[in-house]
């Protein structure tokens, strides 16, 4: 029964003792009632004295039958309680991407002021005991009074939950973050958290607990008038975060890089206090003038530009602001990035499908019209026009809708219309300025049209073979007999020799074994009809049973388990990459489900006195040689290769569920840019990106082969 429905005289003091009785404390201020009553007030007294009574005898509860589920079996949790509870609801994960994210929601709201033109600067410093803060220069959190709740504004940010400047009225029109509980949830997920404001020549600090306020709202001190901004600095909760607490510098460069892209003209540094004693402080800043026309550049540095122009277009249509920029390269790959006020959306949506429209039907009224394209010849598809090129897609928008809590795609119909008018209108106009720029992209998206019908001519060969010869997987793969994908899983291995073994080894039930000879296909620069020629590829394909790029169907596959088995040395991390580059390129989605691993067999065999232990590093050798003693009875194998282990010492380390050690290969779809930066720079043609890269991380290698 709530305070306000009782109806009761706040001064009447035996009404206040049922009040006191029902919410289990005297309200600080109780509404009138709304009508007045004519019976006597000892009649109102009574009748709720015995609503009480029965209220109780109706809530005691019966113990006898502990299956009973009843009203009071719901949990109400209040405030932030629910944040602590159920964490994942709110940010994902509580792994190490959760604890990064806890930063992008503070750094949200900084960015949130830049897009409303108020902020200039955002200072990130990671400190030494892994605490983090957030400065920015925008106008400052609010600390007037809220009239709504009676708190002040900055209370109220940080401890109720969809409270913001985010929700109409005059705080900000475009905005991402979480719908307005980044803050709370950082405050709810963080051992403590300060929050300062310099406002109006006046600083104010206000300090949390795990939610809850530790210091009121207070000044604290004076500052300049032209001094103003907020600073949020607090440490992720243990108890929360149990994997780890301790944040990547390169995470979040990454992420702060991509933000800066996205926001023109808005420097973010980042500062990372962690170093030994002595040594300088870690530090970079990030600032983009050309936005993101320089994010395109960055993204295509590792290839080969197929023009020196960055295609740069923006607008304004039915209260939706557009930008684009977009440049082909001599590649095969998209390379194409969705942002919605600054938040990726890695499944399109509604900005990305009108892109597509214009492109598509600008270049082919171009071709058309220039007599690139004749009369009798079909037109471009939006996949020929779209080969080789790199786009970033970047809408502002006043009350985004996405669909699926996690943000991926954009659902406002208008965002369609008002990216596909403003992009069509200034494409066209580009493409009649710049005509060999228009022709050499046409030429390009004709060679991709002609590529494509010839890799479709041999998927049908393919497919007509298998269905003709009765062969619809390789000969060479050894299927396991369960049916069900479930249950099943194959193992991609390195040589024939290594086949061999791991086919006596598996258990044949549920394990398939597909060898593969050599070095597959780099597929960073090839086309499909090159992928369809290549045997080792063929096989993969076929084996999976999903198809790849537009015909992949994950409903197909096959194996529920795709688990890559090399040896451990620097020839099979090779072969690892170039597997992981082709299932990246061609079946994305295989790696986004969780269905690709890594083995990880051993590097170390060590016997002594008739017992065997596996080592897996050397540190762990090491370990068990200090623990067994380190003598003559020592016998220390090095694995060369998985072929030196016979069947029953390769299922024993590397095969057995019960056993093994497996890394399973994820995306995390918010770096998605950078992972396909890191792919071209690895496995593409340009050699001076690759060498910058060994050089930058040469300090990391563990295990080297010379």
């Amino acid at each position: 029964m709530a305070k306000q429905d009782l109806g009761l005289d706040a001064n009447d003091k035996k009404a206040r003792n049922i009040l006191e009785e029902l919410n289990g404390s005297a309200p600080e201020q109780i509404s009138a009632p709304a009508s007045e009553s004519t019976e006597p007030e000892e009649i109102i007294i009574e009748e709720y004295e015995e609503n009480l009574r029965e209220y109780k005898d109706d809530n005691v509860k019966d113990t006898t039958d502990v299956n009973e589920y009843t009203a009071d079996d719901i949990q109400v949790l209040e405030g932030l309680e629910a944040v602590r509870r159920r964490p994942g609801m709110y940010i994902g994960t509580t792994s190490s991407r959760g604890l990064h994210h806890l930063v992008y929601e503070i750094v949200d709201n900084s960015v949130d002021e830049a897009l409303a033109g108020y902020c200039t600067h955002i200072e990130v410093t990671i400190h030494r005991d892994n605490s983090v803060s957030v400065r920015d220069n925008g106008r400052g959190i609010p600390v007037g009074i809220n009239h709504k709740t009676g708190k002040s504004a900055l209370e109220v940010v940080f401890t109720i939950l969809h409270a913001g400047g985010k929700f109409g009225g005059g705080g900000y029109k475009v905005s991402g973050g979480l719908h307005g509980v980044g803050a709370s949830v950082v405050n709810a997920l963080s051992v403590w958290l300060k929050a300062e404001v310099r406002q109006d020549g006046r600083v104010y600090a206000i300090e949390f607990a795990r939610g809850a306020i530790t210091k009121p709202l207070a000044q604290v001190g004076v500052c300049p008038e032209e001094d103003t901004g907020t600073r949020v600095t607090f440490l992720a909760d243990p108890e929360v975060f149990q994997e780890t607490t301790v944040y990547e510098y390169d995470v979040l460069k990454q992420r702060l890089r991509e933000m800066a892209f996205l926001t023109k003209a808005l420097r973010i540094t980042l500062r990372d206090e962690r170093v030994e004693e002595g040594e300088k402080l870690r530090e970079q800043s990030f600032h983009y003038d050309g936005g993101i026309k320089e994010f395109v550049s960055y993204i295509n540095r590792s290839k080969t530009p197929a023009y020196e122009d960055i295609m740069y277009f923006e607008g304004t249509k039915n209260n939706v602001y557009v930008e684009v920029a977009m440049q082909h390269n001599d590649g095969y790959n998209e390379s194409e990035y969705g942002f919605v006020n600054n938040i990726n959306t890695p499944e399109g949506g509604m900005h990305i499908m009108g892109f597509h429209n214009a492109l598509t039907k600008t270049f082919n009224d171009y071709a058309r019209k220039n007599k690139i394209i004749k009369e009798n010849e079909q037109n471009l598809s939006g996949d020929d026009i779209r080969e080789g090129l790199t786009a970033i897609v970047s809408i502002k928008i006043e009350d985004p809708q996405f669909e699926g809590q996690t943000k991926q795609k954009l659902g406002n119909i208008e965002a369609r219309g008002a990216t596909d008018s403003i992009v069509s209108e200034q494409l066209t106009y580009y493409l009649e300025q710049h005509p060999a720029v228009a022709k050499a992209i046409c030429e390009k998206s004709i060679m991709a049209q002609r590529a494509r019908e010839a890799a479709r001519r041999a998927r049908d060969l393919t497919r007509r073979k298998s269905a003709l010869d009765g062969l619809a997987l390789p000969g060479k793969l050894a299927d396991c007999s369960d049916k069900n994908p479930k249950n099943c899983e194959i193992f991609l291995v390195e040589g024939d020799s290594a086949g061999g073994s791991a086919k006596t080894a598996r258990s044949r039930a549920t394990q398939a074994i597909l060898p593969l000879r050599g070095k597959i296909l780099n597929v960073e620069k090839a086309r499909e009809e090159r992928i369809y020629g290549n045997e080792e590829i063929k096989a993969m394909i076929t084996a999976f049973g999903t198809g790849i790029h537009k015909d992949f169907d994950i409903s197909k596959l096959r194996y529920d388990k795709i688990i890559i088995m090399t040896d451990a040395d620097v020839d099979g991390a090779h072969i690892d990459t170039l597997m992981l580059t082709f299932l990246y390129r061609f079946m994305p989605e295989l790696i986004r489900q969780g269905h690709v691993y890594l083995a990880m067999p051993p590097l170390y065999k060590l016997e002594k006195n008739r017992k065997t232990w596996y080592c897996y590093s050397d540190e762990e050798l090491n370990r068990v040689l200090n623990e067994v003693g380190r003598d003559q009875n020592n016998h220390i194998q090095r694995y060369k290769g998985l072929g030196e282990m016979d069947p029953e010492q390769l299922w024993d380390t590397t095969m057995n569920p019960e056993t093994r050690i497996l890394k399973r290969v994820g995306i995390n779809e918010e770096d998605e840019a950078e992972i396909d930066l890191t792919f071209t720079t690895l496995m593409g043609d340009q050699v001076e990106p690759r060498r910058e890269f060994i050089e930058e991380n040469a300090k990391f290698v563990q295990n080297l082969d010379i």
